[in-house]
């Protein structure tokens, strides 16, 4: 059986933290919204109640009955969720006389299990406009800071705690001591959570899941579809077949490259050249969702064409992960779409196949983290994210053969220089971006007017926030330099110094 932490998510911008925290604990940790509870089982353990953007006062939210968890399972709310607890209980929560927000100390702590290891003056990290003004009688303040009051509490006679700052965020210096005291010696949770745990448990289920069925799996040469892939094969061996297709937007060289590395494995991979069948269809679109719709369709029916030459197929695995999961459903209902997702829709209801998704439950490092427990090679792990429809959509604009070659090349100088300086394993992602505006230049004693390229790379640790990488310019200066001189129908290089958020890691 899998203990796990419920996380109810009521919208904050670290509901995703807390999961993060709890897995590095090696506590299971599954999140919610508020708006989809799901029914309790004997797995759940815990549960956290989030913080939220939202005022407990202003309706926005439901008022979900916390008595279905308080008394019958050890209770953690934070910030929003603190807020609600004391609401709900005949507290008073109102605005304070400041928004606060940032880096503050508690200044006085009431000796308590929930704070076992954690002294007066530990820095911790506010983000609320409203404040707990007063706690119901059976309410004990465990926590204060000089300017709130009620910075934590707990109930009497029940394992249920509250805080008002946020434990997960690294600027509360002892927020995973914090954490970490209440999934061991408030709930008892046993830790055992590990990539070797996860592989064995994974491997069980999915034998008993697909018995002798076929299973088909779409392979992008990706860590993703890679990972799955092992795991999968770990389970049922020849019963899974994997096919990668060469849409013409892969980088460089990367089709053979990648294909080689599968049969390394051990892998039975069916290599499939649709290149200009790809190609074709983009040519003349240049709005980046149309682009992906286009090669989602074409993607569809090469896939199919090749499926239907194997038997007893009745599987389709894919490469979804966590964030993929939690983005499908948010606390107001369906997330807005930023841009389409990678894994092609419609392609189970035409082939009439069930899905399996080996990884849904898995944060992207915590993917590679069981990818090198698999003893994958690191050619396949320590790849870069790659977008699902390639470079079309680093290509701003229509698609020609010709954009295409010029991006392949830039793009395989900047990753070759990467690699060759030790730079390549301390980048989360980096690409080249094909811009469409032209450029004035000289060359020789000729003045030109050719295209740009911009340079992109940035660190994460899963795509979910990402900060631009501070690349040595004398670095810079040599990629700009090998690409100008190099790369025909190139004249100018420049450099992407913006973070996610605002931007996005992708330009389309």
């Amino acid at each position: 059986m899998e203990e796990k932490v419920l996380i109810i998510d009521f919208g904050s911008q670290y509901t995703q933290l807390i999961a993060r925290r709890l897995r590095e604990l090696n506590v299971f940790s599954e999140i919610h919204p508020c708006t989809h509870l799901p029914k309790l089982d004997a797995e759940t353990k815990a549960v956290i109640l989030s913080g939220s953007p939202y005022s407990v006062n202003d309706g926005i939210l439901p008022n979900i009955d916390l008595s279905i968890y308080r008394g019958k399972l050890p209770l953690l709310g934070v910030c929003y969720g603190a807020q609600l607890l004391a609401n709900q209980n005949g507290g008073f929560v109102a605005p304070g006389n400041s928004r606060e927000y940032g880096r503050t100390r508690l200044e006085k702590i009431v000796k308590n299990v929930l704070f076992d290891d954690i002294e007066p003056g530990t820095q911790v990290w506010m983000s609320h406009a409203d404040t707990i003004q007063e706690v119901p009688e059976n309410f004990e303040i465990i926590a204060s800071t000089e300017s709130v009051r009620v910075a934590a509490f707990r109930i009497k006679g029940e394992p249920t705690y509250a805080i008002q700052f946020h434990p997960e965020v690294t600027h509360s210096t002892d927020g995973k001591t914090l954490l970490h005291n209440f999934i061991s010696k408030v709930a008892g949770l046993k830790q055992d959570w590990t990539p070797k745990h996860f592989i064995e448990n994974t491997t069980l289920e999915l034998q008993q899941k697909l018995g002798n069925d076929t299973v088909i799996l779409g392979l992008s040469g990706g860590v993703d579809s890679s990972v799955a892939a092992v795991l999968l094969k770990a389970a049922i061996g020849s019963n899974l077949t994997g096919i990668f297709i060469d849409n013409g937007l892969l980088r460089k060289d990367e089709y053979t490259q990648v294909l080689h590395a599968y049969k390394n494995m051990g892998l039975n991979v069916i290599g499939i050249d649709a290149r200009k069948r790809f190609v074709d269809a983009l040519i003349g679109i240049s709005d980046p969702e149309e682009k992906r719709k286009t090669i989602g369709r074409v993607f569809i029916d090469v896939f199919n064409d090749e499926a239907k030459k194997l038997d007893n197929v009745k599987w389709l695995a894919q490469g979804t992960i966590y964030p993929d999961v939690i983005e499908s459903v948010s606390v107001k209902g369906p997330s807005a779409t930023i841009k389409s997702h990678h894994n092609v829709g419609g392609l189970p209801e035409k082939m009439h196949l069930k899905i399996v998704e080996p990884l849904r439950m898995l944060f992207k490092d915590e993917v590679r983290n069981v990818g090198t427990a698999l003893g994958i090679e690191p050619i396949i792990l320590n790849r870069h994210p790659f977008p699902g429809p390639g470079l079309s959509i680093r290509i701003l604009g229509d698609i020609t053969e010709e954009k295409i070659r010029i991006l392949q090349e830039a793009d395989h100088i900047f990753i070759s220089e990467l690699k060759d300086k030790n730079l390549y394993n301390s980048v989360w992602q980096a690409g080249a971006i094909f811009l469409p505006i032209s450029s004035v230049g000289v060359m020789g004693d000729e003045r030109t007017y050719e295209n740009v390229i911009c340079l992109r790379a940035v660190t994460s640790v899963d795509g979910m926030t990402a900060d631009f990488c501070h690349l040595p310019h004398d670095f810079l200066g040599l990629v700009s330099n090998r690409i100008i001189n190099e790369v025909k129908g190139i004249n100018r290089v420049v450099y992407d110094i913006s973070s996610k958020p605002p931007a996005t890691i992708e330009w389309e």
